[in-house]
């Protein structure tokens, strides 16, 4: 089986959001981004909504299958893995 990529937190703390695919299974992963100054990341405040689905179309044209929210954080982001894991 294919593994899931996940890009590091830091790619988060930017608040770029990512969308991931294993085969039909797909993913999106918005970042929820609270800064703690005008350049510094409160990473205890911030999290990370992910969404997931099957099948060959686009976020915007599929629906969703299920979603949860992370932790913006090394331990969120394995969680985070785990959890999409789970459900290919």
């Amino acid at each position: 089986m294919a593994e899931i990529f996940l890009p590091t937190l830091h790619a988060f703390a930017m608040n770029n959001i990512f969308t991931g695919s294993c085969g039909a299974f797909r993913f999106r992963a918005k970042p929820n981004v609270v800064m703690a100054t005008a350049k510094e990341v409160d990473f205890e405040q911030s999290s990370i909504l992910v969404e997931y689905w099957h099948g060959p179309f686009c976020y915007e044209k599929s629906t969703m299958e299920g979603e949860a929210t992370f932790p913006m954080s090394e331990e969120g982001r394995e969680a985070m893995l785990q959890w999409l894991t789970d459900k290919i």
